[in-house]
């Protein structure tokens, strides 16, 4: 059987999050990451919209989760 020839989908931007609107990252010819956006940022926004699959497993996964929403807590009322 012949395979299906079908035209890709365009390449354009992605659908994004709106906190991550205008977010860029690419990779140079070294393979280093190069991004708009401070990697703390980002780790800030992932460990917030973004459950750890590996920590869900886990008995105290709650109460680590409610750990981390009172460290972001006091972090904003206290820059």
């Amino acid at each position: 059987m012949a395979k299906n020839d079908k035209p890709s989908k365009k390449q354009g931007k992605p659908r994004v999050h709106k906190d991550l609107s205008g977010f860029e990252i690419s990779i140079d010819q070294f393979g280093e990451l190069k991004s708009n956006l401070a990697i703390e940022k980002l780790n800030d926004f992932l460990d917030k919209n973004v459950d750890d699959k590996k920590l869900a497993e886990r008995d105290d996964y709650e109460e680590i989760k409610k750990e981390k929403k009172e460290k972001r807590k006091k972090k904003k009322l206290n820059p």
